[in-house]
C-alpha cells in the first residue's frame, strides 16, 4: 500500500509562490484601483490595499521603489499600479508587490504639483503680507539661471537698454535635472549671503512639465520664502505656473517680462529726476518767498524798529517792581521788629530777677538745695536766703505749716 505524502505548511506556500511568480499574467500585471488602508511606515515601505466594487488586494510598495514616486499616494486616490503578485510565505498571504504607480484620470507630476500647492499655500508660503516690493530703481539685479541659456541673453540685454547703469550679477545653476533642485538652492542662499543686490531673477525657458520640475520642489520654494533679497519669478512661458510663481514675490510671464518688471528705463528715471526738480524749484521759490514775508513783519515790529523804547519800558517795569520788593522787604522788618519786641517784653516779665524786684526771695540749704516747702527744713537749719542783689545767711527759729491756706500751727 503507497503511503500519501504530506506536505509542510512551508512548502505549499513556497509551491504557491514559486506558481504566482511563474505565471505570465501574475509576474508582470497592471492593476487599477482605489487607495485604502494606506500607510507610509518609518522604513520608508508603503503599505495599502486596492479596493473596487467586487474586492481588494493588499500590496506593498519597498522603499527604493516609494522613493521614486513624485508624489504620495493617499486614501481614495485611484490609481493604476505596475507590479507582480506573490505570496508572503510567513503567513501565507499574497499581495501585489508594487514597483510603479500612475494617479488616473491625472499625471503623477501633476498630482504631486497639487499636493505640494496645497501643502504650502495651508503654511502661509504663498500670503500676500509675505509679500516683499520690488525695489523700483535697484542699483544691482542678481540673475539665476543657467548661464548658456537664451533667458540670460534675453534678460542681460534686456537689463543694459532700459537702464545701462544697473549692475548684473549672474548665479549660475542647472535649471533642470535631478541635480537642479539644490543646485537653485544653493545659489539662492549665495546671493543672499553676498547681499549686495537688491532684487534677483530666478528663472529658465520654456519646457515640459518635466523640464520645469526643479522648479517644483519644495526645497525650492522654501528658499525663495527664506529669501531677504525680493525674488522674481520667470520659468518658462505665460502659460507655465510653478511652484515657485506662487512662492516668489512677483511672478513674471516670461525671462524677458521679468527684465522688464525689475528696472525703469533710464529716460524715465531723466523724466522723474527733472519733475522732482521742478518741484524742489517751486518749494524752494515758496520757502524762499515766506521767509521774506516773514523778516518784513519782523522788521516792522516795535522790538525792531525802535528797540530802545522797549528797552526803557522793561527798565521802567524793573523799577516798578523794585521799589514795591523794598517797600514789602521794610513792612515785614517792621513786622518782626514788632513781634520780636513783643516776646523780648514777655521773657522779661518771666524772669525770676524780674519777679525779685517785686519783694520775693528764694530760699537753699547750706548745701545748696532749692527749699520749697517748710517740710524741708528743721527749726536749728541754717539756710541762705536769695535776694534781687544778693544773699542772706540766717538760722530757723520756727516754723509754721499752713493747710489748705489756713495757719495750723507754729511748730
Amino acid at each position: 500500500m503507497i503511503e500519501p505524502k504530506v506536505f509542510t505548511v512551508g512548502q505549499i506556500n513556497r509551491y504557491i509562490k514559486n506558481l504566482m511568480e511563474n505565471d505570465i499574467i501574475l509576474s508582470s500585471l497592471l492593476v487599477r484601483g482605489e487607495i485604502s488602508n494606506f500607510k507610509a511606515h518609518s522604513s520608508g515601505h508603503l503599505y495599502f490595499s486596492l479596493k473596487d466594487p467586487t474586492g481588494a488586494i493588499s500590496c506593498i510598495m519597498f522603499r527604493a521603489d516609494a522613493a521614486a514616486l513624485p508624489f504620495l499616494p493617499e486614501n481614495g486616490m485611484q490609481v493604476v499600479v505596475y507590479g507582480h503578485v506573490s505570496l508572503y510565505e510567513r503567513t501565507g498571504q499574497y499581495q501585489l508587490y508594487a514597483e510603479m504607480m500612475e494617479p488616473v484620470g491625472i499625471g503623477a507630476l501633476q498630482a504631486a504639483f497639487e499636493q505640494l500647492k496645497e501643502k504650502l499655500a495651508a503654511e502661509g508660503l504663498f500670503d500676500a503680507d509675505f509679500k516683499r516690493e520690488i525695489p523700483k530703481n535697484p542699483s544691482c539685479i542678481a540673475v539665476i539661471t543657467s548661464p548658456t541659456g537664451a533667458a540670460v541673453r534675453d534678460i542681460l540685454k534686456i537689463i543694459k537698454r532700459r537702464d545701462p547703469s544697473v549692475k548684473i550679477v549672474v548665479a549660475p545653476a542647472l535649471v533642470q535635472g535631478e541635480a537642479a533642485a539644490a543646485d537653485i538652492v544653493r545659489a539662492l542662499r549665495l546671493v543672499n549671503s553676498w547681499g549686495k543686490a537688491d532684487v534677483i531673477i530666478l528663472g529658465r525657458g520654456g519646457g515640459s512639465m518635466e523640464d520645469l520640475w526643479c522648479f517644483n520642489e519644495e526645497a525650492v520654494a522654501r528658499a525663495i520664502f527664506a529669501s531677504e533679497i525680493p525674488v522674481i519669478s520667470a520659468v518658462g512661458h505665460e502659460t507655465d505656473f510653478t511652484i515657485a510663481d506662487f512662492t516668489a514675490d512677483l511672478r513674471a510671464a516670461t525671462p524677458s517680462a521679468a527684465a522688464e518688471l525689475a528696472t525703469t528705463p533710464l529716460e524715465e528715471k531723466r523724466d522723474d529726476l527733472r519733475r522732482l526738480r521742478m518741484r524742489l524749484d517751486r518749494n524752494i521759490e515758496a520757502v524762499t518767498a515766506d521767509c521774506e514775508r516773514r523778516l518784513e513783519y519782523m522788521k516792522n515790529r516795535p522790538v525792531l524798529a525802535r528797540p530802545w523804547e522797549t528797552f526803557r519800558r522793561h527798565g521802567m517795569h524793573l523799577e516798578e517792581e523794585m521799589r514795591l520788593l523794598t517797600k514789602e522787604m521794610d513792612r515785614r522788618l517792621e513786622q518782626a521788629a514788632k513781634e520780636l519786641l513783643t516776646a523780648e517784653n514777655r521773657l522779661t516779665a518771666a524772669s525770676p530777677l524780674a519777679v525779685m524786684k517785686r519783694g520775693f526771695v528764694t530760699a537753699r540749704t547750706a548745701e545748696g538745695r532749692l527749699l520749697t516747702s517748710v517740710t524741708q527744713a528743721e527749726v536749728g537749719d541754717s539756710i541762705r536766703i536769695e535776694l534781687r542783689d544778693g544773699s542772706l545767711w540766717t538760722e530757723i527759729k520756727g516754723k509754721a505749716v499752713k493747710t489748705h491756706g489756713e495757719e495750723e500751727s507754729i511748730l
